[in-house]
């Protein structure tokens, strides 16, 4: 019981310091959202309908 106790410990210890790095990494990026998104957004073709 005590070696399951330790592992699933450092599980969660693992996971927990994956979680604050990749948190850490999004909140300190520089990286401007809007731009990126627009940067690869297909360009929209406007179409009319022969209607």
């Amino acid at each position: 019981m005590k070696f399951e106790t330790l592992i699933l410990q450092s599980l969660f210890a693992a996971c927990l310091l994956v979680c604050l790095l990749t948190f850490g990494a999004m909140v300190t990026s520089n990286v401007n959202v809007a731009a990126s998104v627009a940067s690869h957004a297909p360009v929209a073709a406007s179409v009319s309908s022969a209607g």
